[in-house]
């Protein structure tokens, strides 16, 4: 679809509320993604879109979703969206009450770590949509105070990165209590094979919207590559922190290793925060919040923030590790240059590493340059990377993540989870 056609909001058909809420948060034209997905969604069509990180795919479902609410009768919730972590459930909370307000379209968060009984009040005041991750939508789901036959629209936000976190099973048991009839929409900066495959069966004569190939970067991220050990890892970290002055994001794959790096650098005198799935949502707030602001110029964290920060101007992305699933590195480094802007993404790769890195490069179709300084070590064999087939996705058991939305001999009740499932299967991790 050519864009050109589209330089404002009001060319895509939206109310004249809508429309001064959107320019009241700062939208002033709609980017790729929203002038495709928002026209085909609000005609009620469910649609697979695909763009990189940091280019309005929120919008692109919130837009459409608060028209089509806002001309329907109220007194129950009528949308529900999942994400995968907290943050991602906030960030898409937030652009809900920017832009509903002038429609009077309002929302809840159901998330894991927060008070049962606060969300509860706030499923009392009847939200005309439903934020969630899944473990702790089949809680209330479980304890009867969220049912979800009155859904009429369903998104799935990031639903690669909610299969990757091991959420196959939740999403099986809310697939089976949402009504048959209902749109759906699914969005993520990644869209390999294996999850299109399981999304067909969630769909109805979806509209695919590819902004860009699926594992596209940013144009603006400048990327590196570090060869080091682990034992010098801190060592460089802190030298590249004393050649910047800008915001850093720096991504460990553990909890423990994220803990253990904020120390390091909060000895040695740099204001920094950490983030993962053991703190409490009131620290991991704190420190988004911080960060945002500038109270901590970096920021430590596990892949539970490679997808739902939406902080402006990260100068800097760094990969302390690799992380597991190549696509994680398009969501980590997407942290950077968000909207047009530019950042840099540097990652430290160890003798441990090269076949990740290999398969980093083979997502991406093209190798990622060494850093100024960063000699190619004799076990990189990366020439032709680009060029060799994919490797298999990581994540092999998913194949049976999404079913068909017409359940057979299901014995439950409508919109409650099916009772073949146990409680005990419940995560409420997120």
């Amino acid at each position: 679809m050519d864009t050109s056609v589209h330089l404002n909001f009001h060319s895509l058909g939206l109310s004249d509320a809508l429309l001064r809420d959107l320019t009241s948060a700062g939208f002033s034209s709609p980017t790729p993604i929203q002038v495709q997905a928002i026209p085909p969604a609000l005609a009620g069509r469910d649609v697979i879109g695909c763009a990189q990180t940091g280019t309005g795919k929120t919008a692109a479902f919130v837009v459409p979703m608060i028209e089509r609410l806002a001309a329907l009768p109220k007194g129950q919730p009528q949308a529900l969206i999942l994400a995968p972590t907290r943050e991602l459930a906030m960030q898409i909370l937030t652009t809900i009450d920017k832009l509903g307000r002038s429609r009077r379209i309002s929302a809840t968060v159901i998330v894991g770590g927060a008070d049962m009984q606060a969300q509860v009040r706030g499923l009392r005041q009847k939200p005309d949509i439903i934020v969630a991750t899944p473990g702790r939508l089949l809680d209330h789901m479980w304890n009867g105070t969220i049912h979800l036959t009155p859904i009429k629209m369903l998104v799935l936000d990031e639903a690669d990165r909610m299969l990757d976190m091991g959420f196959a099973p939740q999403i099986n048991q809310i697939l089976d209590a949402l009504p048959e009839e209902r749109q759906t929409l699914l969005f993520s900066a990644t869209l390999p094979a294996d999850l299109t495959r399981l999304v067909q069966a969630s769909v109805n004569n979806p509209v695919r919207v590819m902004v860009a190939p699926s594992a596209t970067t940013a144009d603006g991220v400048t990327q590196a590559v570090h060869h080091t050990t682990h034992d010098a890892k801190p060592e460089l970290l802190l030298s590249l922190l004393g050649q910047e002055q800008e915001t850093v994001l720096v991504f460990t794959r553990t909890k423990h290793r994220a803990d253990k790096l904020g120390r390091v650098l909060g000895r040695v005198g740099h204001k920094v925060a950490v983030l993962h799935g053991d703190r409490s949502l009131s620290q991991r707030r704190a420190a988004l919040e911080g960060f945002k602001r500038g109270t901590f110029r970096v920021l430590v964290a596990t892949d539970i923030a490679a997808r739902g920060i939406d902080v402006a101007n990260i100068g800097h992305v760094v990969n302390f590790d690799l992380p597991n699933c190549p696509e994680d590195y398009v969501h980590r480094i997407g942290r950077t240059a968000r909207m047009k802007t530019t950042g840099r993404a540097t990652s430290f790769v160890t003798a441990e590493d090269h076949q990740q890195l290999r398969d980093i490069e083979r997502l991406l179709g093209q190798v990622v340059p060494l850093a100024p300084g960063s000699a190619k070590p004799a076990y990189d064999g990366r020439a032709g990377a680009a060029a060799a087939p994919r490797s298999p996705r990581h994540g092999h058991g998913r194949r049976d993540a999404f079913r068909d939305r017409r359940p057979v001999g299901h014995s439950h009740a409508p919109g409650t989870p099916p009772r073949q499932q146990t409680h005990s299967a419940v995560k409420t991790g997120n």
